[in-house]
């Protein structure tokens, strides 16, 4: 499988490298398990004896609620096991791989095909706190969560398309889950939720949205979605606390070429002109890396980035930003004080588009 981290190219005997910027960490954070709140059927009587239960003789309890997820059971059964089965892997890791080996992946994922939208709930919550734990992930995968997970993140409750897009998260970390994932459908469903969820959704969106792109065809299955409406929009909102994940996001999609087009289209530009001139030093660094990815070949684009305004705020930044910000502030400077210079690194003329 092909993957696409990393930009660079020369110009006028320049090399510019590593133009894609890294320092990803703190703007993406990995779903932590169940964030749904706790299930109104849970009493707190049950809820403690459960606890308690699990505390001192969990192998049995785990065999006893995975025996009742089979569909012999009742609906009732079903939603009490899956739940408990949840709460017991909300926190502790040992019990995540013990459930997981006392066979409840499977019946977890055909509860996620329920009809029933509490008990599709349950099973998308279950399966995102058993993956987790990195020894699950496979097993998850080669037991075929993936189209139910991506089903969930088309037709389920709001909570439960939070949960599917953090389980599809945990399991692109596994490379050879990433094109599988976006293969599924997964990849238009994540943007439709970038674009209309809650900001949780659109955080988790996001973040999964940056683990699938790092697959060079994911990357055009985002851009083919309409990603970068939703991405301008909400680079454009200094009040969303998106920001910087959408501009990670937006970053590592330039290198797919039909990228920039889209960008422009949705009027990036001038958002990105003002992230530049507005944004805190990590903003402005992803926001000039943006653009002197789009700006390389262009000279359309460098004229309109320059028209934006783009070259004080560019200044600025030299002598301000970071040293990976000035370095790309300087190059795109040079980009834009010569225009009408199409001469690529190979000696001939660059495209204009």
């Amino acid at each position: 499988m092909e993957s696409d981290n990393s930009a660079g190219f020369t110009y006028l005997g320049r090399n510019f490298s590593n133009l894609s910027v890294n320092d990803h960490s703190s703007a993406f954070s990995d779903c932590n398990s169940d964030r749904s709140g706790e299930f109104p059927s849970a009493s707190s009587e049950s809820r403690r004896l459960l606890l308690s239960c699990a505390s001192e003789n969990s192998d049995d309890l785990i065999r006893h609620l995975v025996a009742h997820l089979d569909s012999s059971c009742s609906v009732d059964e079903q939603k009490q096991a899956a739940m408990e089965i949840r709460l017991l892997s909300k926190n502790k890791p040992e019990n995540r791989i013990k459930i997981a080996k006392a066979g409840a992946v499977k019946p977890l994922i055909s509860l996620i095909s329920s009809s029933d939208p509490q008990l599709q709930e349950y099973g998308v919550t279950a399966i995102l706190n058993l993956s987790l734990c990195d020894e699950n992930k496979d097993l998850i995968a080669s037991s075929g969560a993936i189209k139910p997970l991506v089903r969930a993140l088309k037709m389920g409750t709001p909570t439960a398309k939070e949960n599917a897009a953090c389980a599809l998260l945990r399991l692109s970390q596994v490379e050879d889950n990433k094109v599988a994932i976006g293969r599924s459908g997964a990849i238009p469903l994540l943007v439709s939720l970038l674009e209309t969820g809650g900001f949780r959704a659109k955080k988790d969106a996001s973040t999964a949205l940056y683990s699938l792109c790092s697959a060079k065809e994911n990357k055009l299955r985002a851009v083919q979605a309409g990603i970068m409406k939703p991405l301008v929009e909400l680079m454009a909102d200094f009040g969303s606390n998106m920001v910087d994940k959408s501009a990670f996001v937006m970053s590592l999609l330039m290198s797919v070429p039909e990228s920039k087009p889209a960008l422009v289209e949705e009027g990036g530009i001038p958002v990105l002109v003002e992230i530049v001139e507005a944004g805190t030093q990590r903003q402005k660094e992803i926001a000039a890396s943006i653009l002197l990815q789009l700006c390389e070949e262009s000279v359309v684009y460098r004229t309109m980035v320059a028209r934006e305004g783009a070259i004080p705020p560019l200044v600025a930044l030299t002598q301000a930003g970071t040293s990976r910000a000035k370095q790309k502030a300087e190059a795109l400077i040079e980009f834009l004080r010569q225009p009408r210079s199409g001469v690529t690194s190979n000696g001939g003329r660059s495209s204009q588009l």
